[in-house]
């Protein structure tokens, strides 16, 4: 069974795409730590990061550092961290998350987000992207 990534990326279930593109989406987590908690994912389904090839894994990179700009100039956090844990999905993902301290990166701090909510934060991260000059793809 697709995951549920791929189930998003394939527009089965909902999700609030800030980016999309042939390799790579950028979606808002329905569960944030703090406001802006995106996730990179790659569009072919890889269970572990470490099996991404090189040419993909750099491009989630790549999309991720255009996201945390956009995060930084929406959120205008001290810093925006970056974690991979891989339990909860069999689909590498890239958390992105606008914190101030290191404790901000705590799991345990996710709360569930109402949609219009997550809605309103893509927008503004799109917004941001399109401002800083990057390639909007995302709907």
């Amino acid at each position: 069974m697709a995951s549920i990534f791929t189930q998003i990326i394939n527009g089965d279930l909902p999700g609030h795409f800030v980016w999309r593109d042939d390799v790579a989406v950028a979606i808002m987590t329905i569960a944030p730590i703090k406001p802006g908690h995106c996730l990179v994912i790659p569009v072919e389904e890889i269970n572990h990061w470490d099996d991404v090839p090189a040419d993909v894994s750099a491009h989630l990179m790549d999309v991720a550092s255009k996201v945390a700009k956009a995060q930084k100039q929406v959120y205008s956090p001290k810093r925006v961290g970056v974690m991979v844990a891989g339990i909860e999905v069999p689909h590498t993902h890239y958390h992105l998350v606008p914190i101030n301290e290191i404790a901000d990166l705590d799991f345990a701090l996710q709360k569930q987000a109402e949609s219009e909510d997550l809605a309103a934060e893509a927008a503004k991260l799109r917004q941001a992207l399109v401002e800083l000059g990057y390639r909007q793809d995302a709907d």
